[in-house]
């Protein structure tokens, strides 16, 4: 895609070189591949689109975007102060280290909320809705279909299906909305030259700046840490609901469903913070144009300080210790605890109109 973009018009840029981090996602991806045959690959999507387009499957869609939207707004500040605790002591564009300026989620709260105003709480929320309204859609609406095809009887799911339905849905729907996550990253840090532009504004600004590549910034990390995070949060809500159903301990009420979308939300958390950290940390930094550096602006033309993903998990380590990984775990859970319960609780609420 970007080569197409790079060549539509003068001047010719060359093709930069492809990093060691997108190689190895290639090879592993043709290995994944090399294991389904092409036809059955048609026949899966063409299964998929058809239930897709069917009359019967637009309400998972629907309910999970709704859902997804309502759980967003209701834990936006958690996350805010999560970007911010995880971009302090990376590098920033110009290679210098961002100063440490919160103690931990509650100091960053209130930092927050007397030095910028409630206000900067929901920098950001409008393409963190729009994210959900895309990224929430595509996710729940693939996770369900997908399982409603593969599974026969839904009392008798299989853990591996479930995951499987889980990983696929998250990568291929945050991949979709990476545009949305890159703008909301970057409102969230309280970088200057995004606080007073619309929505259309800092979209159009990533783009003259940035080229098209600009807006899928750190879109590998956000796909593995999608996959990873809806690959465990999904399947282990499902679990637990059914398990506490089977075993006669609760019944499918309000009370499973916050019991099972808390369990959901540790596991979640624990496995997804170090892809969480890095893809924040590929998405805060740019990476501008070279008419940019010359247009006597004042902008300056700089390296990325990060070059893949892996790059930026090796420097971290070795410049912060393997602890930094974690960095915002604590309103990670926090906030996905409070997120899937308020979601998983309207989404069930809303199943009972199918």
């Amino acid at each position: 895609m970007a080569t197409g973009i790079a060549s539509s018009g003068p001047p010719r840029r060359s093709r930069r070189p492809v990093s060691a981090g997108e190689r190895a996602s290639v090879l592993a991806f043709s290995q994944l591949v090399a294991f389904v045959s092409p036809r059955e690959v048609q026949q899966l999507f063409s299964r998929i689109f058809a239930r897709v387009m069917g009359l019967s499957d637009w309400r998972p869609f629907v309910y999970g975007g709704v859902s997804a939207c309502i759980a967003e707004f209701g834990t936006f500040p958690i996350d805010t102060t999560k970007t911010r605790l995880q971009i302090q002591g990376a590098r920033s564009d110009g290679g210098q280290i961002v100063a440490k300026r919160y103690k931990g989620m509650i100091h960053a709260l209130l930092k927050i909320s007397s030095e910028e105003g409630v206000r900067a709480l929901y920098f950001g929320i409008a393409p963190a809705v729009l994210r959900q309204a895309t990224y929430g859609t595509i996710k729940f609406g693939i996770y369900y279909s997908l399982k409603q095809m593969l599974t026969k009887n839904p009392n008798e799911e299989r853990l591996g299906i479930n995951v499987f339905c889980a990983v696929t849905a998250g990568v291929v729907s945050s991949a979709m909305a990476n545009p949305t996550d890159v703008l909301k990253v970057r409102l969230q840090s309280g970088r200057s030259d995004f606080k007073e532009k619309s929505l259309l504004q800092a979209f159009i600004s990533i783009y003259n700046q940035e080229g098209i590549q600009g807006l899928w910034r750190g879109v590998c990390p956000t796909a593995q840490r999608a996959g990873v995070i809806v690959g465990v949060e999904l399947p282990i809500y499902d679990m637990c609901k059914h398990y506490f159903i089977k075993m006669n301990l609760l019944p499918d009420n309000s009370t499973n469903h916050f019991l099972s979308s808390f369990i959901s939300s540790l596991g979640g958390a624990v496995a997804s913070t170090p892809l969480d950290v890095v893809r924040t940390r590929l998405m805060n930094q740019r990476k501008l144009k070279a008419p940019a550096a010359v247009s006597g602006n004042g902008a300056v033309c700089t390296s990325p300080v990060y070059a893949s993903t892996a790059d930026c998990f090796i420097q971290t380590v070795k410049a912060e210790g393997p602890l930094a990984l974690y960095k915002g775990f604590i309103p990670t859970w926090l906030r996905l605890g409070p997120w899937n319960i308020i979601f998983f609780v309207t989404f069930e609420q809303l199943k009972k109109f199918y």
